[in-house]
């Protein structure tokens, strides 16, 4: 009688199924990412809505040690943020004045200043201040003998310099970074009184593919920023509106 052949069991690393890699929620589309423009070409698709539940997602990837209350203070409401997907160039700096003119109500007074002086009109926030230095450059073309650009950052710069100028400069526009936007109206030199739009840069990617919104040293900061009250009172106010807008 034939003894029954064994069937030599299948090794364990033989058996084993390769492993599926769980998609992060916060993982970025790399086909989007533009390296040569050095823009994330994600945020010229998304409307408001889209743009106010990308801002709550980097609100919770980043507050993990806030509460709900306060997570629930940085948000931003939909209606608070100015569509812009009819925008169709590249968001890069050398459009940035065309996206201005675009979008304004009045174009014509970019290139003006409100009276009191350090009050602009335009707020640019972005996340370094070498790229805030690039802005600056772009925005200067409307800037004028009686309107001013204002560097609003910490690099190479100090508050006190900053206040100055604001003191004695007629501002239309202001290019700077959310700790010292802050800190330089919570000083009293830059008022917000007159301000009509914020515009966010947010399209701008680094070296690391990194944008304002991908750092928790920025993100929050930013965010603190924009929710700021005397401005969440003017989002989609009936009059004198604030736009909130992402380029």
């Amino acid at each position: 009688m034939s003894k029954s052949k064994k069937r030599a069991a299948p090794s364990e690393e033989g058996s084993r199924k390769p492993k599926k890699q769980k998609k992060s929620p916060y993982q970025v589309d790399e086909s989007l990412l533009n390296v040569e423009a050095g823009i994330n070409e994600s945020f010229a698709v998304m409307d408001s809505q889209l743009l106010a539940d990308y801002t709550a997602q980097k609100i919770t990837r980043f507050g993990s040690d806030l509460s709900s209350i306060e997570v629930a203070d940085l948000t931003i409401s939909a209606n608070a943020i100015m569509d812009t997907t009819s925008w169709q160039s590249p968001r890069t700096m050398e459009n940035l004045a065309a996206f201005l003119e675009k979008f304004a109500e009045r174009p014509e007074r970019l290139s003006t200043a409100p009276e009191v002086k350090g009050s602009p009109h335009t707020i640019i926030v972005t996340g370094a201040g070498l790229r805030a230095a690039d802005l600056v450059r772009a925005a200067r073309k409307f800037q004028g003998e009686k309107s001013k650009v204002a560097k609003l950052f910490a690099k190479h710069m100090k508050i006190e310099e900053q206040t100055k100028f604001l003191q004695t400069h007629r501002t239309g526009i202001a290019v700077g970074t959310p700790a010292r936007l802050m800190d330089l109206v919570d000083n009293g030199a830059l008022s917000v009184a007159k301000l009509e739009r914020i515009v966010v840069d947010v399209s701008h990617i680094d070296g690391k593919k990194r944008g304002v919104m991908d750092m928790k040293d920025t993100m929050l900061p930013l965010a603190r920023w924009l929710t700021r009250k005397e401005f969440k009172e003017r989002y989609a106010a009936e009059k004198k509106p604030l736009a909130l807008l992402f380029y």
